[in-house]
């Protein structure tokens, strides 16, 4: 059961504090921020446009109403009151333990102090400090906001409460925690990273490839592969059906010859570092950082969702985060106790611009996914939660009737009213509205929904609490009057066949 975070802390709040702020106040979190460079409300400003651009496009789900983002002149201000404090300091060990002392001079005892430490052990962190057991490693990866890993290292076996903690809190903001056994220097992550970067210096200091070459040997090629199966798996598979063991014993003899240099690094010489610039420049200099920000985050998300359909890797992760924000949705909607004798407003959703046709619309399948979210907001209303579901229970839909009414373009707010046409021990149907924020009736979806034994494949009665929910719901919905079209099917216009309407 992940814990409810109400208020956390930021201290700093640049790419990666940035990052942890949007994390936070995207879920609902209140966040409050010390940062005391002169453009920190700018960049942060500039990362959460950037971070709810992203998040739109991520999640079906109705946005989680966001936290309250407040900005403190020092640190004692901004740690006040909060549960979790995050420290994304530059990595300079005598800073981050100035930050600390005063963190623990004004936090809660029963605050958590995470570190976004990149190569720091706890067991530095925590020298001097008053409570060293709750200050830990909490290593994230940019962005933030997008990427759920989160490393997180304390110093022994004493500490596993304290991480068990903020495991249940990072979780709900839908990252994956990893607990690392041990404390180590850069972790696990940034160690592995740390050898590819190496070799790459010297394969651009030796001449042998430039930034883009090395860039391209990694996402047209392995990178592809690491993002859904890491490095194990996918070497498991290149050993063929004899597995694992048959590739060690194939390439195990390979690691000793001289193919690389891991454990020499080139001198970061002022030519060699002018080359590297210069090669990057030239590869990705055309853009800004805020547009390859963008174009990252577009990628990122497409891959999100691809390991979403096949339920794999971080898909599974961004598929439990979703739904959460479902079940806040339904949970929000069932507490504002909608009166029945009125159409149900369960669920809303806004236009963006990659919802666009080349029309300049609204493109034809986003209209099913706001109906489709809104039966599923019903159904949550009705009582089929994961709980429901788990009982190899669940509702499909059968037929579906779409009337477009109106061109809806891009940044149209857009609420759904759903009523209750009718029901019995089976099937339920449906009728949508989707009006815009002047009221104009969009579009209009008629649903057809059969409950199903999905263990067995076929249509069953439906059990307590839906039906019973339905029955209550009922005497309301059906005083309400019938749209006149509904239950009509499309009609055979008759034209013959080549000749104009």
């Amino acid at each position: 059961m992940t814990r409810t975070l109400s208020r956390a802390a930021c201290i700093g709040g640049g790419v990666i504090g940035g990052g942890w702020i949007a994390r936070f106040l995207l879920d609902g979190t209140d966040v409050a921020v010390h940062d005391p460079h002169p453009d920190a409300r700018r960049i942060i400003g500039e990362v959460l446009d950037n971070a709810r651009r992203a998040r739109a496009r991520l999640i079906s789900a109705p946005p989680v109403p966001e936290g309250r983002l407040s900005f403190h002149d020092d640190i004692a201000g901004a740690v006040e009151g909060a549960e979790y404090i995050q420290e994304s300091v530059p990595e300079r060990l005598d800073l981050k333990h100035k930050v600390f002392a005063a963190i623990e001079a004004a936090a809660s005892p029963e605050a958590l102090i995470g570190s976004s430490t990149s190569g720091f052990k706890p067991s530095e962190l925590r020298e001097g400090a008053t409570h060293p057991e709750r200050i830990f490693v909490a290593h994230p990866f940019n962005p933030v906001y997008l990427v759920p890993l989160v490393e997180l290292v304390g110093s022994g076996p004493q500490d596993e409460a304290v991480l068990d903690r903020a495991a249940d809190i990072l979780a709900r903001t839908g990252m994956h925690p990893l607990k690392i056994r041990r404390e180590i220097d850069a972790h696990i992550a940034d160690r592995l990273l740390e050898a590819v970067w190496r070799e790459s210096l010297w394969l651009v200091k030796d001449d042998i490839a430039t930034t883009q070459e090395i860039d391209d040997a990694i996402r047209f090629g392995f990178g592809l592969r690491w993002a859904q199966m890491g490095l194990f798996e996918t070497y498991r598979i290149a050993g063929g059906e004899a597995g694992m063991k048959h590739f060690i014993d194939q390439f195990g003899p390979a690691l000793k010859w001289p193919w690389t240099k891991l454990m020499d690094v080139p001198e970061m010489t002022e030519e060699l570092s002018a080359k590297i610039a210069a090669q990057s420049d030239a590869q990705s200099g055309q853009h800004t950082i805020r547009e390859l920000e963008r174009i990252r985050d577009d990628n990122l998300i497409g891959i999100l969702h691809a390991l979403r359909a096949n339920g794999w890797g971080a898909g599974e992760t961004l598929r439990a985060m979703e739904e959460r924000a479902f079940a806040q949705a339904h949970a929000r909607a069932a507490h504002a106790a909608p009166d029945p004798a009125a159409p149900l407003e369960l669920h809303r959703a806004k236009v963006g611009g990659d919802w666009l046709d080349y029309n300049g619309h609204m493109t034809e399948f986003r209209y099913l996914q706001v109906f489709g979210d809104a039966t599923d907001a019903f159904l949550g209303h009705i009582g089929m939660d994961a709980g429901y579901r788990a009982q190899g229970l669940s509702v499909y839909t059968v037929e579906t009737h779409i009337r477009h009414l109106a061109e809806t373009g891009a940044g149209a707010d857009l609420t759904v009213r759903t009523t209750l046409l009718g029901f019995d021990a089976k099937r339920i149907r449906l009728h949508h509205e989707m009006i815009d924020g002047s009221g104009t009736v969009q579009a209009t979806a008629e649903h057809m929904l059969m409950h199903v034994d999905t263990t067995a494949g076929r249509a069953c009665p439906m059990g307590a609490p839906l039906i019973d929910r339905l029955a209550a719901l009922a005497p309301g919905q059906s005083a309400l009057p019938a749209p006149d079209h509904a239950g009509r099917p499309i009609r055979d216009i008759g034209w013959p066949l080549g000749e104009p309407a």
